[in-house]
């Protein structure tokens, strides 16, 4: 079953986010999802933590030497293995890499971000050189308006794309409701929208995400099987 791993060398780029909220969204809807959480501050193993009643299955204790197999065994019983990788270029995220079906790069829409994306893209390069085959992967937008793009949003887009670094078209966007997740230590299904404002707003934008990565990873599979 796919593997889909979300890296990002630069912190607060969204990267657990964006995990998490795939994660638990593809659960939700069904999917049995394993989510191996190899950031070393752990935040979805903290997020565990809360009680949430998602049958998403949640993975921590893994290391450099266990994460190929880790990976391996789930991906044989699953439907969905989704990887938070650690926010540097390790031999632990090489590995990974290397196993990944789909490899998601977070970023916000600044030439910073960009930057450091574009690290991301190159180690997933390497890794294609060492492997001599195709490691598909894309961009994912996240704390963006859901709105008006910006004009810096707008730009950086063009830029990407004319440089031939592929995009996803859901962005993840800027709501209190994916913070929360954290907060509340729940999925977004659980939240109060008492408690926290533009939960199905934040639920819907979650589920266009989902759909387009599933799509895009149906689309990678039969590509590789013809």
């Amino acid at each position: 079953m796919p593997v889909i791993s979300v890296a990002n060398p630069k912190g607060g780029a969204g990267k657990s986010t964006t995990a998490l909220v795939l994660g638990t969204t593809l659960a939700h809807f069904g999917g049995t999802v394993s989510l191996i959480d190899c950031d070393p501050n752990r935040p979805i193993a903290a997020w565990a933590q809360g009680g949430s009643a998602t049958a998403m299955r949640v993975i921590s204790d893994v290391t450099e030497s266990t994460i190929v197999p880790t990976i391996d065994r789930e991906r044989g019983g699953r439907q969905f293995v989704v990887v938070d990788l650690e926010g540097t270029a390790s031999r632990m995220v090489s590995r990974a890499i290397t196993r990944s079906d789909l490899v998601l790069i977070p970023m916000q829409a600044s030439a910073v971000d960009a930057a450091q994306a574009a690290r991301a893209v190159d180690l997933v390069r390497e890794e294609e050189q060492v492997l001599n085959r195709e490691i598909p992967f894309r961009i994912v937008f996240t704390r963006t308006s859901s709105a008006i793009p910006t004009r810096n949003e707008k730009m950086i887009v063009e830029e990407l794309r004319a440089s031939g670094i592929p995009v996803l078209t859901t962005h993840l966007n800027e709501r209190a409701a994916f913070k929360s997740l954290f907060t509340y230590r729940v999925a977004l299904a659980e939240l109060d929208p008492i408690l926290v404002n533009g939960v199905p707003a934040a639920q819907e934008n979650a589920q266009r995400l989902s759909e387009e990565v599933v799509e895009l990873v149906a689309t990678l599979t039969k590509k590789a099987r013809a």
